[in-house]
């Protein structure tokens, strides 16, 4: 029945003179959402509305779910259109709407019309009351409530007229692209897909980097970290993914430095190499998963000392965030099973039995300084040699 759906965004509205930005890179993402999808859709905006539409077959489900991983939407309408603008003729059609599309007519209703074509001869409220008449007259079984009705009814009359009772929930947020990029800081974990998922929810375009350790992890630990990234995409659109080799730099750590400070040591490697990508790709901050006081790194202290190796700011969307928050949404955007997965990342390999929970910068930047005749090259091999694999998101 329906070929039509209004698309509503939320925060785009409020975006004054510059609106029309974020207006057409959120038209932009829904193309690619759709493009995969069964069917060619033509996408338009105009007066604070997209609208998706389709003639002939298609997957009324699959272009729902679509729309539904495009941040910047917060809801979805099917809706029937109407070419016929006269006050008769909509009655007519708003009856024959509600006997498609509902098997029982009883519920209590609500007539809700928005004239946003202004030159329309009668005031919203008359076009109301003439529909709900109408309805009455259909439905006797039906009445009104205009304060919490079951069914909300509402009629947009613009050159056409859009008839629809149905808004499904978007993802909300902010189109990716809108508000800059990062670099992602990526493992096999939970926590680090659901952080690129938030920060892309704040239209932020984000590249990755996952760090590797062969042979001590496995290229299974590395294709599960693509599928992570694949997943992430489809809700954040392409990713460049940068895999690190750090397995000399982490043997050198783990030779080298007390076995206390190796997790933050390597955590503030990471840290360096990242930004060295994120400077080369042209994002403008690094994003991580960490969780104060999940693990021993994750304390203020430790965030603070690994942040101190840092140009660029560090985001972190799951700083306040308990582990059963991360999972709940990492079950939502479908990460969780994958992230489960048992292969190892190189975070997982070398780790101390007791480490240190509240590091001293001066005393960790001392440790350091044992690296200072391998670490340079070490460094600089595992940059050149990083493997960049383009994840494309789904349906493209």
């Amino acid at each position: 029945m329906f070929h039509t759906f209004i698309v509503k965004y939320g925060e785009i509205g409020i975006k004054g003179k510059n609106r029309y930005l974020f207006e057409e890179a959120l038209v932009k993402r829904i193309r690619q959402a759709l493009h995969g999808t069964d069917g060619d859709f033509d996408v338009t905006w105009e007066q604070g509305r997209i609208y998706v539409e389709r003639s002939g077959s298609f997957d009324y489900d699959e272009t729902i779910q679509a729309l539904q991983k495009v941040f910047g939407i917060v809801g979805i309408s099917p809706v029937k259109v109407v070419e016929e603008n006269s006050l008769p003729q909509i009655s007519e059609e708003v009856v024959r709407f509600l006997q498609d599309t509902y098997k029982v007519h009883d519920q209590s209703f609500k007539i809700v019309t928005r004239r946003a074509k202004k030159s329309y001869p009668i005031p919203s409220m008359e076009v109301s009351s003439e529909i709900g008449g109408k309805v009455l007259e259909a439905f006797p079984d039906m009445h009104v409530d205009v304060h919490t009705p079951q069914l909300e009814i509402h009629v947009e009359i613009r050159d056409q007229v859009y008839i629809y009772s149905e808004t499904i929930p978007g993802p909300g947020g902010m189109p990716v692209g809108t508000n800059g990029s990062a670099m992602l800081l990526l493992s096999g974990g939970i926590d680090s897909p659901v952080a690129g998922y938030m920060i892309a929810k704040r239209g932020v375009k984000i590249d990755a980097v996952y760090f590797h350790a062969p042979p001590y992890t496995s290229e299974r630990a590395k294709q599960k970290v693509v599928d992570l990234a694949a997943q992430v995409a489809v809700y954040a659109g392409d990713i460049r993914l940068h895999v690190v080799n750090f397995t000399d730099i982490q043997l050198a750590i783990y030779e080298k430095c007390p076995h206390d400070e190796l997790t933050i040591i390597m955590r503030r490697y990471m840290m360096r190499i990242a930004e060295h990508f994120a400077v080369e790709d042209g994002d403008k901050a690094l994003v991580t998963g960490e969780s104060i006081g999940q693990v021993a790194s994750q304390t203020i202290q430790s965030l603070a000392v690994t942040n101190a190796v840092c140009t660029l700011p560090v985001f972190r969307p799951l700083i306040a965030f308990d582990k059963q928050d991360i999972i709940d949404i990492s079950l939502k955007i479908g990460t969780y099973e994958t992230s489960i997965l048992p292969f190892e990342d190189c975070c997982t390999i070398f780790v101390a039995k007791h480490p240190v929970t509240k590091p001293v910068l001066h005393v960790i930047e001392r440790s350091e300084e044992k690296l200072n005749d391998v670490i340079g090259d070490f460094v600089k091999k595992a940059v050149e040699t990083a493997e960049l694999i383009e994840v494309k998101a789904s349906g493209r």
